[in-house]
């Protein structure tokens, strides 16, 4: 699988290293590197770009302006040598952050990271393997994972987290909420927050609206509170 990217920054030397970098990671393909923001609009207009490695300290425009006006279905890589700039890439969506000056094994992990976005657009990153199990796509594999392990599922940003019951550290997948949550058993897993479904069955204390599990609170937001108190009267039911 090959990534389609575009390399931009006012300094020479550092255009230079990203432009050597990318020619020699075998899945990038340059199709094109400018000194400034505006040399490169109409290249990301007309081209199909999938990744732009993108200094934030430019003239004219800088990075931070010009990723606002890039495509969504283009993921940006932030280059700069000012760390101050970190939290204002993550406020427009940015995949990643390299702080120069950089290496080829940071360039080569923020890469990766792109590809396994990319793959995740190609094919789902879930896949139904049966009525007790799924395999879900983490750090390049397919890991079983047992619905009836399953505590509670949480999502940030592009990334879910899967907390199992029985595992220090949970299992980190590259998709949606709404993905993993059309493809639950219903009677099994509630939605009770924009970033957290939880197993019903695992449910032991809810306490001024947020579930208990261990030391974590599951908030459970208004917006889904109806639902929630529908899910837990069936169990309820059920149980007597």
């Amino acid at each position: 699988m090959t990534i389609n990217c575009c390399v931009i920054d006012d300094e020479p030397l550092a255009l230079d290293l990203l432009v050597s970098y990318v020619k020699k990671t075998s899945f990038l393909n340059l199709v094109g590197q400018f000194s400034n923001a505006v040399e490169a609009t109409d290249l990301i207009s007309s081209e199909k770009v999938d990744l732009l490695f993108l200094d934030i300290q430019m003239p004219e425009i800088n990075g931070i302006e010009f990723s606002r006006m890039v495509k969504k279905s283009c993921k940006i890589i932030f280059t700069t040598a000012f760390s101050s700039y970190a939290l204002d890439g993550y406020k427009v969506n940015a995949l990643d952050y390299l702080l120069k000056p950089i290496s080829y094994s940071d360039f080569l992990q923020s890469a990766q990271r792109a590809l396994e976005w990319h793959e995740h657009l190609q094919s789902p990153a879930v896949h139904v393997a049966g009525p007790e199990y799924i395999f879900v796509k983490s750090e390049y594999k397919l890991v079983q994972i047992e619905l009836k392990r399953i505590l509670y599922i949480e999502g940030l940003k592009d990334y879910i987290k899967f907390y199992l019951e029985g595992e220090a550290f949970p299992i980190l997948s590259l998709m949606s909420m709404k993905s993993v949550e059309d493809l639950l058993p219903e009677k099994d897993f509630v939605r009770v927050h924009r970033s957290y479904i939880v197993r019903g069955d695992k449910i032991k204390v809810i306490e001024r609206n947020r579930i208990v599990f261990g030391k974590v609170y599951i908030p459970i937001s208004d917006s889904y509170k109806d639902a929630f108190q529908s899910f837990i009267n069936k169990i309820a039911i059920f149980s007597v």
